[in-house]
């Protein structure tokens, strides 16, 4: 086996968060959408299993959502020598490391001729974001990430996406949720919103004042962005990325550039998930 596998981000463009339930999980609804901004995996066949990962300092073991998606699959697989290539933030809630896992998922599910039910069971095992990533797009995310129902594809707008200067650890942001009693975020209305998604509005991201709590200058980069950008800036997932909507790529790609985040960048809405690739 010699892949290569795009792994993209997503953002969540409304997050509604339920209490937890007798399982101690929260049920969410989130509007979700895959973006051009993209993790590389290349995969082959070894002797013994490998990993290695440029680009963040992460765990190369057994801890890392690569292998922890590749240990739901059923059945004996290949050994694997792979090299993950992170561009997507960490701790930013973009779902980089979800994608990765999906991405290895998807490659050796078709290596083992897994069908597709096999391979779902597998990427919900391995975490609650890692089904979405296997299709990607636009999406509706119900229950604990396991329900995932396509829509049509948005268009008319690019995304841009910036990442401040420190992370957040989603189990950390429920608990301060849960803490706090469950607070609902701050709505975007219609009228501030690309007309694609109007229909969807408010839209708003209920773990927000979680994580404020926790970080309290994401308040600042939140309300400083807006002002700057001249229109909502809104967090993804458990934080810390920020994004708000543009009318086309260069716009966005410029409303980017911040001297002080950690990461920043200007990107179209992609209508897939993970996929092989030739580069």
């Amino acid at each position: 086996m010699d892949e290569v596998w795009e792994a993209p981000a997503k953002v969540n463009l409304s997050l509604l968060v339920g209490a937890p339930d007798a399982s101690g999980y929260h049920p969410i609804r989130s509007l979700v959408q895959t973006i051009d901004w993209l993790d590389r995996l290349e995969l082959h066949s070894a002797v013994e299993d490998r990993l290695e990962v440029f680009g963040a300092e992460l765990p190369t073991g057994a801890e890392n959502l690569v292998w922890k998606g590749l240990e739901a699959l059923d059945g004996p697989r290949p050994k694997l020598e792979m090299t993950l290539h992170k561009a997507i933030p960490v701790g930013a809630g973009l779902g980089g490391g979800s994608a990765d896992a999906a991405a290895a998922i998807a490659a050796v599910a078709g290596v083992m001729s897994l069908v597709s039910s096999a391979t779902a069971a597998a990427a919900q095992t391995a975490g609650a974001d890692v089904p979405y990533f296997l299709t990607g797009g636009t999406a509706l995310i119900e229950g604990y990430g396991e329900r995932v129902s396509p829509l049509p594809a948005l268009e008319g707008f690019a995304i841009a996406v910036v990442v401040p200067p420190f992370e957040l650890a989603t189990a950390e942001v429920y608990a301060r949720w849960d803490s706090l009693g469950g607070p609902v975020g701050p709505g975007v209305r219609a009228s501030a919103l690309p007309p694609s998604l109007r229909s969807d509005a408010p839209l708003r991201n209920d773990l927000t004042p979680a994580a404020i709590s926790i970080r309290p200058e994401l308040g600042d980069w939140l309300s400083d962005l807006g002002s700057i950008w001249d229109r909502p800036a809104m967090m993804s997932g458990s934080g810390s990325a920020v994004f708000g909507f543009f009318g086309n790529l260069d716009e966005a790609a410029e409303a980017s550039l911040v001297h002080s985040a950690r990461a920043g960048s200007g990107v179209a809405l992609r209508r897939i998930g993970v996929s092989r690739t030739d580069r």
